[in-house]
């Protein structure tokens, strides 16, 4: 073979930054690849809009499914996101014998293994790398690079756009509504925020990062899940007095022999790695039995850096097409035990508007000791009507701790339990 024919399944940001990157960095691309790589065909919804890309117009069309079909395409690499009909396109270019690139988070997330058991059987590549932390290389050193040792966590910031929301509110004050707003006007959030926000899009990428970590199907609907929208300025404000940053983490680790994956706003130390990651950055913090501590730092979104990841996936299953060969598989994915959140443990941030009177808090420490929570600190802020307390607790269990809020809502001097947050990094 002296040219790989490529087949690519959507234009969008992403595809279109794919392609003009393969053309910029043909000789680049060609001398790694061992052989020139040809976008020769291109799948589009709506022929009649404009792109910024140099291909001719017959290389566009709007049937896919001929796209995967066509016997003069080597290789199908898809960019146009959903389940469906990405699903049963990659599906079909699989079982042709193609090899398969896809930066499509939430159908790995969704139906990942059914995927890698197809490209198994058909003896050809699924690569995902851009599906999880856009230009960040964190599938290839899961699946190749750390395949020899045992992962114990992997804990992360995976979702730009919430960082960014985070970043302004503590740098500058920032009310949530406001710096959402920003974030939309640069782009970095959708008109509808809800994936981001929610925390929908960063749990697809734990499910995914579980999967591969773990060697276990990771279902993305058992992914604990919790956003950012409740998160005030005074929780923003305390964090930083008490010395921690608050992020939304996704973390994936085992535990008790069963495995916890879940999503959700925590305080971690201004000391640890992940605390200094601004704006839309993305970070992957990976904790394994013999390499010990390593941290993956990058643009985690975007047309140029997901195409690169692109990019690196495309050479690889171009190389292993040309030589017959076959790049580093999922391997056999076991059944697993998933953790509650209840099952879990880790410090808590706790702030409660109380009656400003003697016995308040040895009414709240009571509540605390009857079910097992130790107070690490605590400190009031205000007085009179405005009297709030915040606590930091030692590692509890979820349980133990939901159980102490019940508590605390009943009792007379407390007006109102505030902000609940979890905290990493301290006693872990």
């Amino acid at each position: 073979m002296n040219r790989v024919r490529v087949g690519l399944l959507g234009c969008g940001n992403v595809g279109a930054a794919l392609v003009r990157l393969i053309d910029e960095h043909a000789d680049l691309i060609t001398a790694r690849a061992g052989v020139a790589i040809e976008i020769t065909r291109v799948a589009v919804r709506d022929l009649s809009k404009p792109r910024d890309v140099k291909l001719p117009a017959d290389r566009f069309t709007d049937d896919a499914a001929s796209l995967v079909r066509d016997t003069d395409i080597d290789v199908v690499v898809e960019t146009m996101g959903g389940v469906d009909p990405a699903r049963a396109l990659i599906t079909d270019a699989l079982r042709a014998g193609k090899p398969v690139v896809t930066a499509n988070k939430e159908l790995v997330a969704r139906h990942g293994p059914e995927l890698f058991t197809t490209a198994a059987e058909s003896g050809v590549d699924l690569l995902f790398e851009a599906s999880v932390a856009g230009g960040i290389q964190l599938m290839r050193p899961l699946r190749e690079s750390l395949a020899g040792d045992r992962i114990h966590r992997v804990m992360g910031i995976v979702n730009g756009t919430t960082n960014f929301i985070l970043t302004r509110m503590s740098e500058d004050q920032m009310s949530f509504a406001d710096a959402l707003a920003e974030a939309q006007q640069l782009g970095y959030a959708e008109p509808d925020p809800t994936a981001d926000v929610e925390g929908e899009d960063a749990a697809s990428k734990a499910a995914i990062i579980a999967t591969i970590a773990f060697g276990a199907r990771i279902a993305v609907d058992a992914v604990y899940r919790e956003g950012i929208a409740g998160i005030t300025e005074d929780d923003i404000n305390s964090a930083a007095i008490l010395g921690y940053a608050v992020k939304l983490l996704a973390v994936a680790e085992e535990l008790d022999g069963g495995i916890s994956v879940r999503v959700h706003p925590a305080m971690i130390p201004v000391h640890h790695p992940l605390a200094s990651v601004r704006d839309a950055f993305n970070a992957v913090f990976i904790e394994g039995e013999a390499v010990g501590e390593l941290m993956l730092y990058g643009r985690g979104a975007g047309g140029g850096p997901t195409a690169t990841a692109l990019s690196g996936d495309l050479i690889d299953a171009v190389k292993n097409l040309v030589s017959g060969a076959k790049g580093a598989t999922i391997g056999d994915l076991v059944d697993r035990s998933m953790l509650e959140i209840s099952e879990t443990e880790s410090q808590f941030y706790l702030l409660m508007e109380v009656a400003d009177q003697p016995g308040v808090l040895a009414a709240i420490a009571n509540v605390f000791g009857q079910h097992g929570v130790s107070i690490k600190s605590m400190e009031q802020r205000g007085m009179g009507d405005d009297a709030r307390l915040v606590f930091v607790t030692h590692r509890a269990r979820e349980s133990a701790l939901s159980a102490t809020l019940d508590s605390l809502r009943n009792v007379d001097s407390v007006h109102r339990v505030g902000s609940v947050l979890r905290v990493l990094g301290d006693e872990n």
